[in-house]
């Protein structure tokens, strides 16, 4: 029967980037989905390393950063950065996708600390995150920023557009969106993705989702009153 972990017992982070392909290498099986996992790779790190306010100790805190992750679909990434972090130990990575492990291959939030919502159908994650800003103004809290990422494909679907036609006029500040960008998307934009946030009221910035300075720039940039997404334009690793 498969339990939720729990962060007390949990290790301070041991791990730096260049343990995540190691870490990664230890999840094995046909449900990996890899590219999609490293497309995520660099922005992950970015964020939990030098970003997000939230560790394994501040994981369940009011006053925490949240993040989404709503490309559920091949979490690798995210399970090997959560791991580097110190959220869950390592040695539980070998057991992904397994029928006892609490590491399946869409994350639940249940399951896996540092999880905030369970994922991987698409078009879920971009409206989860403006109804968890939306909750916290209704709770006074105006510091914690929800952080959501998504892939480019994902904007394909409706659900997303109208997240997106909300947040801008909403002055959703608290909110920001990263977009994986490797190219999968049925539909082309005119003008690019960004144009489609900044068209609604975003501010949007376009970057290489492998330059860790250039994303940490974007992801720290100041967007008052507005809520900010970044375009991390990923090529496959070869």
């Amino acid at each position: 029967m498969l339990k939720r972990m729990t962060t007390n017992t949990i290790s301070p982070p041991a791990h730096g980037y260049d343990q995540l392909d190691r870490l990664m290498s230890l999840m094995t099986g046909d449900e990996k989905h890899g590219p999609a996992a490293t497309s995520t790779l660099d922005t992950l790190w970015v964020l939990y390393d030098r970003v997000l306010r939230v560790s394994p100790g501040t994981a369940d805190h009011p006053g925490r950063d949240r993040f989404l992750l709503s490309k559920g679909h091949g979490p690798m990434a995210y399970y090997a950065v959560l791991a580097a972090r110190g959220f869950f130990d390592e040695g539980l990575l070998t057991g992904f996708g397994g029928y006892d492990s609490p590491l399946g291959h869409h994350p639940d939030r249940l399951l896996v600390p540092g999880a905030e919502i369970g994922s991987g159908s698409l078009g879920h994650g971009l409206p989860l995150a403006v109804g968890s800003v939306l909750g916290l103004r209704a709770q006074g809290l105006t510091d914690p920023r929800v952080w959501v990422l998504t892939g480019d494909a994902e904007l394909d679907e409706g659900s997303n557009h109208e997240a997106i036609a909300y947040a801008g006029p909403a002055g959703l500040e608290q909110l920001h969106t990263v977009v994986i960008d490797n190219a999968s998307a049925t539909y082309a934009r005119p003008g690019g993705i960004a144009a489609r946030f900044e068209a609604a009221g975003w501010s949007a910035l376009t970057v290489d989702g492998r330059d860790h300075e250039a994303l940490h720039s974007a992801f720290t940039a100041p967007h008052p009153g507005r809520p900010h997404a970044v375009v991390a334009r990923v090529a496959p690793k070869r």
